[in-house]
């Protein structure tokens, strides 16, 4: 028997460079992170966005020789100044994922009508089983909700305003609903350009 190669240790090629993963399938996720941004996370520039995950779920599906899991992320973007948007990203791990729902919320974004820091007038927003109650509050109130409505108001950039859910609250429900009742929020010039009369308060 012959000796063992000096300068060769367990876990090394003949170079004695690691060779990163023992089974020998390519480098480690360490050194693959250590590489910098993957090229489509590259040159977004967005900076003027704010985001917030609310919720991450794993799910799993059946298949042939065991489960597969996947996970969705519940993301709502917003520049603070009346501008939100929500997506629900799917994929195989939690970033792509948040990757996706991040797109997808700012494709979703749109204009809130607000007055002053709180919004124009009350609504009830809907999707399927669940309801908000949106009130406008006078300033210094704050944001009274809970985590997932209050997430959209933050990042629309409203300030003061009451909220009240009902029936299911389930995040992607409320934030839906929440959705609901801000589209169907009207200024005053929106008011009056649709009734054809001017409104003094």
């Amino acid at each position: 028997m012959g000796r063992p190669r000096t300068g060769q240790s367990r876990g090394q090629g003949p170079s004695g460079a690691s060779s990163g993963n023992p089974r020998g399938g390519g480098s480690t996720t360490r050194e693959r992170d250590s590489r910098g941004p993957r090229p489509r996370d590259r040159g977004r520039g967005d900076s003027e966005f704010q985001d917030r995950v609310v919720e991450i779920r794993r799910v799993a599906k059946v298949v042939k020789g065991g489960r597969r899991f996947n996970f969705s992320a519940l993301v709502v973007v917003g520049d603070g100044n009346g501008r939100v948007g929500v997506g629900l990203g799917k994929a195989n791990t939690v970033p792509a994922a948040i990757g996706k729902g991040q797109d997808r919320a700012k494709a979703n974004m749109f204009q809130v009508p607000m007055r002053n820091t709180t919004i124009p007038h009350e609504v009830l927003g809907k999707f399927e089983s669940s309801s908000v109650m949106l009130k406008p509050a006078s300033e210094g109130t704050g944001v009274i909700a809970g985590g997932a409505v209050r997430a959209v108001m933050e990042l629309a950039g409203i300030r003061d305003v009451l909220t009240k859910a009902l029936g299911s609250t389930t995040a992607v429900n409320l934030v839906q609903a929440t959705i609901d009742g801000l589209k169907q929020l009207r200024s005053k010039a929106d008011i009056e350009q649709m009734r054809g009369v001017k409104i003094t308060l």
